[in-house]
């Protein structure tokens, strides 16, 4: 195996060693041994390439069109020509796939299921990777800018995975990027000769060349791998070493303080829920008879920067036996203590927990943390609701709306937070919240005027399927095109209060779930939410539903209903009836799981996780057929270059060498003639040969020459005694096929190139080949021959 082969083989370990820090983000590791078959035959295409040799661009094309082919054969063959050539039909899936591999890998937790748009995302990345790799570092030969790309895997690896383990994935990529530099050190080392290596540790021993700078190689490696993960560790401006361990969990230090980083909770709740499948996500029995109320909340999202909502860094402390007071409820207002005991299911995996605003106190099992002002429970290092059956106790506030009408103004404290709006903010959405609530006299009724128009009177409409929006003419176009769901809303009203300078935050959870008959609530996928919450002095954070067919109108929204009266379940959340329907349905599900919007409900966003694909034998089957039937046509053409370079490429500068280059640069130039059409004659001499050849091509003087300079050589290893090296012959050749090219046809070109008629020396190789065969088995079985038999 040459330098170059050895440097391709380490490209293809280094991708593969990065690749393996993606193993954690997946529930299954089937994905890796796909890519690593399919990058196999990607390294294995490159050394075929380059030992033709091709072009470098041409090698690059050549890989990247089997990549193609290969992906095509794994995830669009039915919707490809062949099962192997990408059509339009093909290409449109693999857009559907790259957008639904997206989406799972926003929508689901870590682990992620193992759906076939994440699957392409996996070991497609695999795949342009390792050729971004063995083109810098073995086409290009320069290994050191390779490691680019390899950071970049395993960046997006690190990015994405919950910061357990993450060491050792990065000792491996290192170790793998460390093997492609010393493999390039190495071949560049062969190239200047016999690589010095020190003296042999056995007397009498052979030295084997190489081992010192190998050797020297690998100290350096381990010390510089050493440097990265020991220097940061006593260096006061990081955070902590590669090796640090605090960086699993939410706090800082191991004690009951801490904070909570500012990491938006909707990417956690939009990973544990796939909004196409209304499976169970808890299960709840509670004391109160309003189920209307009883809403899930999982965290507040009270700092906007204009593009989206996000929960500020708060500080944390150990889960109080008792919670206090919530901010702001006074002793006037009506409460009803409720006990409600909450179970998660076992694939639910959220790091905030799930509880009845606001909460008087937690009975769970496990690591959590509480964070005050939002009363809410965050998993510390790990810790999340997966399989957790936790009690909860809570309070039903009951204010009425005269008591919200009534309400003094907040504290500075609390309006210099709560009601603060980012400058990008545009102009339009204070303007319409200033028009929509115009002829109101407070705070309530700016409040409850708001809810009403985007609930009832301002013609929006509850839609799934809008696109995702960004940056922070969001709202505007929100505002202006009046559809969108849960998100939308509350994340609009929210901003538009907050511009009427009254303090809100947006609660992220789940609306009430559907009673069952065995007096428990079911509390599934579609019913995830996100709504508004409003400040009043006396009340505190008060809920309100802003979302058209969404949830249950707050009572204390409705001027003439007390709060001592029964509540009354205005729009409860919508399940879909097990009786057909003859008009086509309209989905009713949120999916707070976006930080702009909800994800889609659409079928078509649903992919199954089970079955990996085709076995790999059958993949490397058809990866093995797809290759013949592309380099089938190509054969001839591949068969002339290889065979041409062969011939050319040898150097003969040794009276031993003189020969056999001689001859086969001769070869190479009557082949070559031949191929464009000027059939060779063995009967006659090099000198005439030559000048039929030169006859017949209308040669240019210039390539006359170079002719009869081969000719002559040729003459002269084949009649001296002693042959002389001849230099520039495979030069000469060059020119004589210049020459050709320019004097000949288009269509003769063409077919020499594609076609050439010397390939019919491949079929008399095998001919003789198989006569000499059959002629060494009859003379190795003489037994074969019958003896002749005497009669005595």
């Amino acid at each position: 195996m040459n330098g170059r082969a050895r440097l391709a083989l380490s490209a293809a370990v280094a991708t593969l060693a990065a690749s393996c820090a993606l193993l954690p983000l997946v529930d299954q590791p089937s994905w890796l041994f796909q890519a690593l078959l399919l990058l196999a035959v990607q390294t294995g295409v490159g050394m075929a390439a380059r030992r033709i040799p091709l072009a470098r661009a041409l090698t690059v094309t050549a890989q990247a069109l089997v990549t193609l082919m290969l992906l095509t054969l794994l995830f669009t063959r039915d919707q490809a020509l062949f099962g192997l050539v990408p059509g339009p039909e093909a290409v449109a899936r693999f857009g559907d796939l790259l957008q639904t591999g997206t989406e799972d890998v926003g929508r689901y937790a870590i682990p992620a299921p193992l759906s076939e748009g994440i699957r392409l995302l996996l070991v497609g990345g695999v795949l342009v990777i390792g050729l971004a790799v063995d083109t810098l570092a073995v086409t290009f030969r320069s290994a050191a800018p390779a490691g680019l790309p390899l950071l970049a895997l395993y960046s997006v690896a690190a990015g994405l995975s919950d910061g357990a383990g993450d060491w050792v994935w990065f000792l491996v990529a290192a170790a793998g990027y460390l093997m492609l530099l010393l493999a390039e050190g190495r071949d560049r080392l062969s190239q200047w000769g016999r690589v010095f290596g020190a003296a042999p540790r056995v007397p009498g021993a052979e030295n084997t060349g190489a081992v010192a700078p190998v050797r020297s190689g690998r100290r350096i490696g381990v010390v510089a791998l050493g440097i990265a993960l020991v220097v940061p560790i006593g260096l006061p401006a990081m955070n902590g070493g590669l090796l640090d361990g605090a960086g699993t969990g939410v706090g800082s230090g191991s004690g009951g303080g801490g904070t909570i980083s500012a990491v938006n909770p909707l990417v956690s709740l939009r990973d544990s829920l796939n909004v196409d499948e209304d499976r169970q996500v808890l299960s709840l029995r509670t004391t109160t008879d309003d189920l209307s109320d009883m809403y899930l909340r999982i965290v507040s999202l009270d700092d906007f920067d204009g593009t989206t909502w996000k929960p500020s860094k708060r500080n944390i402390t150990s889960v109080p036996d008792e919670f206090p007071t919530p901010i702001g409820l006074s002793p006037d207002i009506k409460r009803t203590e409720v006990r409600t005991r909450i179970s998660a299911a076992n694939w639910y995996a959220q790091d905030w927990l799930p509880m009845p605003y606001p909460p008087s106190g937690v009975d769970i099992r496990g690591n959590w943390r509480y964070e005050p002002l939002g009363m809410t429970l965050v998993g510390d290092h790990g810790q999340n609701t997966r399989g957790m059956t936790y009690t909860v106790e809570s309070l039903d506030v009951q204010p009425t709306a005269e008591q919200l009408a009534d309400a003094p103004a907040p504290s500075a404290a609390i309006l210099r937070e709560f009601t603060e709006l980012p400058s990008s903010l545009p102009e339009e959405v204070a303007r319409t919240a200033r028009e929509v609530t115009a002829g109101t006299d407070n705070p309530y009724e700016q409040a409850v005027a708001l809810q009403e128009w985007f609930a009832v009177s301002g013609g929006f409409q509850y839609d799934t399927d809008v696109q995702v929006g960004s940056g922070s003419s969001a709202i505007v176009r929100f505002l202006r095109d009046k559809q969108g769901f849960c998100v939308h809303f509350s994340f609009s009203m929210a901003a538009m209060a907050r511009s009427l300078g009254i303090p809100a935050r947006v609660a992220v959870g789940f609306a009430p779930g559907t009673p069952q008959g065995d007096k428990s609530v079911s509390v599934g996928l579609r019913d995830a939410h996100a709504w508004p919450e409003l400040y009043f002095e006396g009340a505190g954070w008060t809920r309100f539903e802003p979302t058209p067919t969404r949830g249950s109108v707050p009572t204390y929204t409705q001027p003439d209903v007390s709060g001592e009266a029964l509540p009354d379940v205005a729009r409860p959340t919508q399940r879909e009836s097990e009786a057909p329907s003859a008009a086509p349905s309209q989905s009713q599900s949120c999916a707070a799981g976006n930080p702009e919007l909800c994800a889609s409900e659409s079928p078509q966003a649903a992919l199954a996780a089970g079955g990996d694909g085709p076995k790999w034998y059958a993949l490397l089957a058809w990866s093995l057929a797809g290759l013949a039937v592309l380099l089938l046509p190509l054969a001839p053409l591949l068969w002339r270059l290889r065979t041409r370079a062969v011939r050319l490429g040898a150097h003969g500068r040794s009276e031993a060498e003189a020969a056999p280059h001689t001859l086969a640069v001769w070869q190479e130039l009557t082949d070559t003639a031949w191929d464009f059409g000027i059939a060779p004659d063995e009967s006659q001499t090099p000198r005439k040969a030559a000048a039929r050849i030169v006859r017949l091509g209308h040669l240019d003087p210039e390539a006359a020459a170079a002719v009869h300079r081969v000719a002559d050589a040729v003459e002269q290893v084949l009649y001296a005694p002693t042959p002389r090296p001849t230099a520039g012959l495979a030069q000469d050749v060059r020119t004589v096929v210049a020459a050709l090219r320019a004097s000949l046809s288009r269509g003769t070109r063409l077919r020499a190139v594609f076609m050439p008629r010397s390939t019919v020396r491949v079929v008399w190789a095998v001919s003789d080949w198989w006569t000499g065969v059959k002629a060494r088995l009859f003379a190795a079985r003489p037994a074969l021959r019958r003896p002749s038999r005497q009669q005595g």
